[in-house]
Formats: structure tokens, C-alpha cells, sequence
């Protein structure tokens, strides 16, 4: 009998999930498996975690659904805590797999955990699959076979040679040895409080496929917000100035694919428009950073990016790294978005853009202490999209421009001219 262990990661979903598929067609039987690391929720020498009390509620949510979808089709889900490379070693014993299936990971941690797991187990074979990307990477064609190091030369590359595939079966059935039922832990076991809802939060997201897909089906179907999606997504007040699929993606609940079919179905009955494509402009984006991060694994998580030389001098001070983060500077608008952060573990595009400019630019605080602070914040971290993103703002990443340093009075007139979204957030 072929048994596999299939290792959930950043892809919690059974719907369009190439390693899963693959496992099951490829074994008689499998094993799903994830792994809490205690330490991703332990304080560093920063002061911050990999791992927040927002998106703790969150993975929860979403194991919780897997497990759940898992064994309504016969199956599970098998919590396990500890450092991966040391607990497959006994996982593949006790089970006799012989093979492990798990997303393909491109940030420089994930790939040194995979290469310590392949390393512990010669006899294993370890299988890693690509299942974020929009466009499959076999699909990809480029000039010289090279990534373009500027967004618009890829998306004019892609758009004009690749087409999105078709999506993966959701399972009807999976066969797995017995799994016990989870002892699902509580936050306060990590060191994090109890979450409490604040009331003013743009939208109350919550983890799984289920849900995830309910959105979709919502944003586009129900609610039409689709259609004027490019006009509203600099909003910043309300749950449909933009579609709010960032969590689900970034755990993987819900793929880019998914998202595309749907939209391409949206249009055949509802009409195509700048909104519609807009979105899927947007997700090109996604595509487009973790190709970039794939590429420079490690440069980007160091001071100078990927450019290789220093941008400015900072002038770091604690002070007002903890005035930024608990929106306590001397910007009214960047302190309305860092308290909404704060308060909901969420923050609009727009107010991440200028939050990043002012810490950058203004304070001129090393960019990666910002950077380590969303990934601890945000519902809807995702590795490649934050950091690209604030490596961009900070001018060591994928801009031929010299950083981004915005107007902020400008950018607070232009987007909360009525000081609506700064009340909200300011006055109590």
C-alpha cells in the first residue's frame, strides 16, 4: 500500500489544490497533516511575533474548517506541534509513507525548514507543488527566459503568452488511515490574549474555505460590488470598498484560480468592465511578488533589499517606532490607520502604502522593522505580498524609482477629505 503524508502549510483549502490532488492520485492513502510551531507565537528580540493574536483566530478558524471538510470525505486533520524537521522524522516512520507532498515554498525560512526535512529523511521522497500562482509556472513564458524586473513588462508578457488553467476537483472522498480527533488549542496556550471584535472594523473575517468561498460568491453575485471594484478600492471605510479576499488567500482558503473563473463567470452574465479586470490585475501582483521572492529569497529580508546599496542613513529611534505602531505620531492620518491595525488586525491599501512612506521616509526606521510588524498585525499577511510591498515603498525592491515617499497631506486629502475615516479611528 502507497501511503503519503500531504503537509498543509498556506494552502487550507480542498478545492483547486494541486498537492492534494496529486497525493490522492497518486497513493492509496494519505495523510494530512499541519504543524503549529510554538515558537512563530513567542516574542523575538524585536519584540514582536511571527504570529499575532488576529491571524491566530484565524488559522484557527480555518483548521478548524479543514478539518471539518477532511472528515465529512472520510478523513482528518492531524494537529501537530513542534519544529517540522524533527517531528516527520517520526510521522514517517510510525505511518511507513513514503512520501511527503506540500506547497512549494519561496521565502528563505520555508526553504531551509524543506531542506532540513529532505535532508532528515534520504529514503522519503518530498514533493513540493506550486499552488498560489494564477498562471501555472509551466506556463510562463518570458523573453530569454528571464523574469522581467518590472511589473508592466511581466503582466504585458503574461497576458499575451500564458492562460490561466482550469481548476483542481474538490474530493469526494479521501482514504486515510484512522485520525483521532483534534485537541484544538486555545490562544491564551500561545501567549496571546483573547480576541475582542471592535465594532468599528471595516469587516469581521472569518477563517475556511467555507466562509472564503461565501465571500466570493457575495462580493461578486450577491452584492455586484465587482462591478465598480477599481472606482472603490482606495476606500477605506466599510466591507465592500474591496473584495477582502487577502486572508483567504494568503492561507490559501481560497485560490487565485478560483477567484479568476469566477469573475470570467460573473462577466458572461453581468458584462466585462475596468473593475473586472482590475481585480484580476491585482492578483497578477500576488503572482508577480512571489516569482520575485522565489527568485531572491533571502535579499529581501535584508536591509538593502534586492538593489544592493543603501538608500538613506536611518536614524532609528524606539520612541518613535512605538509612537508609529500605536498611532501616536505627529500625522493624524497615519495615526487613524496604525490604531485601526491595531484594533482589527486589518488595514486598507491605501493606508498601508502611507504608513510604510511615513516610517520609511519621514522617520527613516529600517524598513524591515516594519515590515516584521505587519506580519505580526495582519489577518492577511502573506510573506511575499508584505514584504515586495514594503521593500517597494522603502526603494530596495522591484521600482526603477527612487522609493515611494508619499504626500501624506495630500493622500489624506485626496482619500478622507471629510475626515470621516479619521474620526472613526481617532475620536473616541
Amino acid at each position: 500500500m502507497k501511503r503519503a503524508i500531504v503537509w498543509f502549510t498556506s494552502d487550507l483549502r480542498l478545492h483547486d489544490n494541486e498537492t492534494l490532488s496529486k497525493a490522492i492520485e497518486e497513493n492509496d492513502e494519505i495523510l494530512p497533516v499541519y504543524i503549529l510551531d510554538p515558537s512563530h507565537f513567542e516574542t523575538n528580540t524585536s519584540g514582536l511575533r511571527k504570529i499575532g493574536k488576529y491571524r491566530a483566530q484565524y488559522l484557527l478558524e480555518s483548521l478548524k474548517d479543514l478539518d471539518a471538510s477532511l472528515r465529512a470525505r472520510g478523513s482528518g486533520l492531524m494537529i501537530l506541534y513542534g519544529k517540522a524537521e524533527e517531528l516527520f522524522k517520526d510521522l514517517v516512520l510510525k505511518y511507513e509513507a513514503e512520501r511527503i507532498y506540500t506547497k512549494h515554498e519561496i521565502a528563505w525560512d520555508e526553504i531551509q525548514t524543506q531542506k532540513a526535512i529532505i535532508k532528515g529523511l534520504p529514503h522519503c521522497e518530498f514533493l513540493s507543488v506550486e499552488s498560489s500562482l494564477l498562471f501555472h509556472k509551466d506556463d510562463l513564458r518570458f523573453v530569454n527566459n528571464k523574469l522581467p524586473n518590472v511589473f508592466t513588462e511581466y503582466r504585458k508578457q503574461v497576458e499575451k503568452h500564458s492562460k490561466v488553467r482550469e481548476l483542481f476537483a474538490c474530493p469526494d472522498k479521501i482514504n486515510s488511515p484512522q485520525i483521532e480527533e483534534v485537541k484544538w488549542p486555545k490562544q491564551e496556550e500561545f501567549g496571546i490574549s483573547e480576541l475582542v471584535k471592535d465594532p468599528r472594523a471595516a469587516y469581521d473575517f472569518k477563517g475556511g474555505e467555507k466562509e472564503a468561498l461565501k465571500r466570493l460568491n457575495d462580493y461578486l453575485f450577491e452584492t455586484h460590488s465587482i462591478s465598480k471594484y477599481k472606482e472603490t478600492r482606495n476606500g477605506m471605510i466599510g466591507e465592500n470598498y474591496s473584495s477582502k479576499f487577502s486572508a483567504a488567500l494568503a492561507l490559501g482558503c481560497l485560490s487565485s484560480k478560483t477567484i479568476y473563473h469566477e469573475i470570467k463567470r460573473y462577466e458572461k452574465q453581468f458584462g466585462a468592465n475596468d473593475s473586472t479586470y482590475w481585480l484580476v490585475f491585482e492578483l497578477m501582483w500576488r503572482d508577480y511578488f512571489r516569482l520575485v521572492m522565489e527568485k531572491h529569497p533571502k535579499d529581501f529580508f535584508m536591509k538593502n533589499g534586492i538593489q544592493n546599496k543603501v538608500k538613506w542613513k536611518l536614524k532609528h529611534s524606539d520612541l518613535d517606532f512605538e509612537n508609529w505602531k500605536n498611532g501616536k505620531t505627529q500625522n493624524d492620518f497615519v495615526n487613524a490607520n496604525m490604531l485601526e491595525l491595531k484594533h482589527t488586525g486589518f488595514m486598507s491599501n491605501r493606508g498601508r502604502q502611507n504608513v510604510a512612506s511615513y516610517l520609511c521616509h519621514d522617520l527613516k526606521i529600517d524598513w524591515r522593522l516594519g515590515a516584521a510588524y505587519f506580519e505580526e498585525m495582519l489577518i492577511d499577511y502573506d510573506v511575499s505580498s508584505n514584504w515586495c510591498n514594503w521593500a517597494y515603498i522603502a526603494g530596495v525592491g522591484n521600482d526603477p524609482r527612487n522609493g515611494r515617499a508619499f504626500n501624506l497631506e495630500k493622500q489624506a486629502t485626496t482619500y478622507d477629505a471629510d475626515f470621516a475615516y479619521r474620526r472613526l479611528w481617532l475620536i473616541h
